[in-house]
This record gives C-alpha cells, structure tokens and sequence, in this order.
C-alpha cells in the first residue's frame, strides 16, 4: 500500500488553512499546479498542469449518452464477497475507488469509475488506477485530478474526464453557505438542511460523506429507471475493504459518517422517485434499508 498523503501535502493543506482562511482553503485541493480552463459559457474544458494543457474535460452529456436503463454504483463493502458481479450489465456500474478491481472478478465493462479522496491515489495509485483502460470514463474530484498529475501527468490524456466539484467548496471560489447555496436554481435541500442534491452535477455535486453520494448525483442526471447500489454497505465500513486484508486495510471514515451518507441517500431517493427512477439495494448487509431502500437477492452469488 502506498502512503496515505505525502508530507507536503499536508503542508499545503495547514498553510491554506492559515493564510487563505475558511472560506478558501479548499485551493489546497489544486494548489499550487493545477488549474481549469473554462469555456465562455462558464463550464470546465480543459485540465492544466505546470502551464500544460493535459487532458480535455468531457461533457456530461455526452457522458450521459452510454448510460444503459440501469445504473449500478458500486462500493467495496465486506458484502461484494457474496455478490456475483458478472450478473451486473455491462456499461451500467458505477465503481467507487477499489470497486474497479471487480473487472478482474468477472464484472463486465464498467459505465465509469469515480475517485474523490486524494488519500486512494496515493495508496493505490500503481495497483488500480495505472493499469485502467483509456476508454472507462472517470469521475474525478479536482484534488484527486492534481494527485494524479503529481504522481503521472500523462495519465488524464485521452481519457473521458468527468469534474467532480464541490457544490459548497467550488473550484476557484469561495466556499458557499447554506444561504448562497439556497440561492442556486439546480439545488434542492431536504427539510432541516442536514442533506442536499443537486440536479446539475456538472455545474457541482453535494459531497456528503461517501463518493457514492457524490455518484448518485450524476446517475440520477442519467434518468435510467433503476439505480442500484452494490457493496455500499455503510455500517461495516471499519472492516476491511474485499480487496484488503486485515493487516493492510486502510483507514476508513465512512461508518463514522454513516448518518450523514444516509441522509444524503435517503434525500436523493426521494429526488429520484420524483421523477420515477428506484433506488435498490443490492447487499443485504447494507445499512441502506434504515432509510428504505429496497432488498434485491438478484445479485447474490447462487
């Protein structure tokens, strides 16, 4: 395993803190080298690194265009184990972080992968992302596009790039309150503001706790009729990940966020139904099924 955050990036992240102050000091997620291009009507096109231009950003509707009636996301809980995953449809999984190494388990090829902590490209940068295929799309958070670039710039080339961007801590602006976001016409908030979603992930996405927050955002923007999820399971997040063993697994946060992930989930389950698209999950260890979501067996190995 690599390790969890070079030394300087964590420099980087204290000095953001104390000399851009709150409402900036999520710059440290490009700073100092990366930088996005925009087009004139304000939407991302290109990633810069070091002054060079080094991939092209890819439209979401463009990428919305291979997306099949059914969208799986993808984690890698304990309960990936009893999932038989080459009964998931090709070009319809989500796969979050370590899900990817499912491909090698008999999941076929996947809708896209999707990264958002910076901390996954540094431990599993060689075992995961370097051998992946140039024609799986990737949603990509913007610290994680930089760690990349860090670690080998010519990666992003020629790959479908998604942006995922922070609807309340933006690229190249200042943190949003709960009062700015409100003000956005593509932001729905559920009752107490504990959760949001946006309905325009292209122009950023609510990041609450888990990466499959931030991917039901863009399976949603799809409008396939079912969203799956798959390995998401939430309240066992402190154990090892399918791919990790005991003495090499990672720390996770996820567990400890558990209500705030399925205030999220459970908000954009009600955001979907609106316009007709279930929510199933597919573990049936998931903590999903507190906020409702409905056990599948489909999946399960025989």
């Amino acid at each position: 395993m690599g390790i969890d955050r070079p030394f300087a990036r964590k420099v980087w992240k204290l000095g953001s803190r104390l000399i851009l102050g709150k409402k900036r000091a999520h710059a440290q997620d490009w700073l100092p080298h990366l930088r996005l291009e925009q087009r004139n009507d304000d939407a991302f096109d290109a990633i810069r690194f070091r002054g060079q231009r080094v991939a092209t950003l890819t439209p979401l509707d463009e990428w919305k265009q291979l997306a099949t009636n059914e969208i799986f996301v993808v984690g890698s809980g304990p309960s990936i184990k009893s999932t038989d995953v080459s009964k998931i449809p090709p070009h319809s999984a989500v796969l979050l972080n370590g899900a990817m190494a499912l491909m090698d388990q008999g999941l076929p090829a996947p809708l896209a992968i999707a990264v958002e902590d910076e901390r996954f490209v540094y431990r599993h940068f060689e075992r995961f992302l370097a051998p992946l295929r140039c024609d799986i799309p990737c949603l990509l958070s913007v610290a994680v596009m930089r760690a990349i670039c860090e670690l080998k710039q010519d990666w992003l080339a020629e790959r479908k790039i998604l942006l995922i961007d922070s609807i309340a801590k933006p690229y190249g602006r200042d943190a949003r309150s709960i009062d700015e976001l409100e003000t956005l016409p593509f932001v729905c908030f559920n009752g107490d503001h504990s959760a949001g979603f946006s309905v325009a992930p292209e122009k950023g996405v609510f990041q609450g706790g888990s990466v499959a927050v931030s991917a039901v955002q863009f399976a949603v923007a799809c409008r396939p009729e079912m969203i799956g999820f798959v390995g998401v399971d939430i309240s066992n997040a402190d154990m090892p990940r399918f791919y990790e063993g005991k003495e090499n697994a990672a720390f996770s946060g996820i567990a400890r966020a558990e209500e705030r992930i399925l205030k999220h989930l459970d908000f954009a389950s009600e955001i979907a139904g609106g316009s007709g698209i279930a929510f199933t999950n597919f573990s049936r260890i998931s903590a999903l099924g507190k906020c409702g979501i409905p056990f599948s067996d489909r999946l399960e190995k025989s």
